[in-house]
């Protein structure tokens, strides 16, 4: 069973950093009103402003914020600011023992795909893959309503619309995952996750097509998909191609990938960078049910 960190309530703190790419104020501003209409207040980290080209800071910097927040008992719950690339670069230098003595809600998508893997695989803490301060003024309701309710511990249930590749059964696991750059990043390193008996998720944004083939080869290569309970697609955002067509678009490269195997797979589940991003309790154990009416149940 996975550790539940404890759900909101009405005055609770909650903590905004940044552990990849610069942020200002300006950005920062519909995140912080969300989080005050929703009787929380927000704890902006102290490096949370700094910049070194394209980080939000010093790795120094950026781990002392995660560090500080993660320490703190006051914090009840961690955003992360946006994404962008860095978060491999701290992991290593981060001490949860603190973290697992009193988990508390890690917040976010994208480049955080490293924090959530890496606390899954070591701590099977629950994490949320939600939507981040930088998103929120171009977010759906039901994207900012999902995240609300994951925090203060309401059901989630999402009903989503079939699609013509996805393959139909249940299946019963934790869910795991999130970028799909990111997995393939991790691979052979102590934040990749073991995903035997799991549901994985998979989402990514802004790739050439060649590169997800690439990538999701790697996974089958590292046996992702041998003993996976099911898969879930979320967008596939925006993807290049080259001069010469590589001839399949991101969707029928991984449905081709996985042709072989029996779990059940769903497409264009609402998840990912796109504005209708759904939160999704990662380390939860979920229900997946692919029909004419795909479901999932945490």
């Amino acid at each position: 069973m996975s550790i539940t960190p404890t759900y909101l309530k009405h005055g609770d703190k909650v903590a905004i950093i940044s552990t990849a790419r610069k942020i200002s104020l300006e950005e920062l501003q519909p995140s912080i009103q969300l989080l005050k209409d929703w009787g929380l207040e927000p704890v902006l980290a102290t490096n949370l402003f700094a910049e070194e080209n394209q980080f939000a800071g010093s790795d120094a910097q950026r781990t002392e914020d995660l560090q500080t927040m993660l320490d703190d008992e006051n914090i009840k719950a961690i955003w992360c600011a946006r994404g962008g690339y860095g978060t491999i670069r701290i992991i290593d230098n981060i001490d949860f023992s603190k973290f697992q003595q009193n988990p508390k809600w890690i917040i976010g998508y994208s480049d955080v795909t490293v924090l959530h893997s890496h606390i899954h695989q070591h701590y099977n803490i629950e994490t949320l893959h939600a939507t981040m301060p930088i998103n929120v003024a171009k977010n759906t309701d039901d994207s900012k309503e999902s995240l609300r309710k994951a925090l203060f511990g309401e059901a989630l249930t999402y009903a989503f619309e079939k699609h013509a590749f996805n393959r139909n059964g249940k299946a019963k696991g934790q869910l795991v995952g999130g970028n799909l750059s990111m997995l393939y990043s991790m691979l052979g390193s102590q934040s990749s996750i073991d995903t035997k008996g799991k549901i994985l998720f998979i989402e990514d944004l802004d790739e050439y097509l060649y590169h997800i083939d690439r990538m999701m080869q790697n996974l089958k290569r590292n046996v992702y998909f041998n003993q996976l309970a099911g898969l879930v697609v979320g967008g596939m955002s925006d993807m290049n191609d080259n001069t010469i067509p590589f001839g399949k678009t991101a969707k029928e490269i991984i449905r081709d990938t996985v042709a072989k195997y029996d779990f059940p797979v769903c497409f264009d589940f609402p998840a990912g960078h796109i504005d209708d991003n759904r939160s999704l309790i990662l380390g939860r154990e979920v229900q997946l049910t692919i029909n004419n009416n795909p479901t999932l149940q945490f």
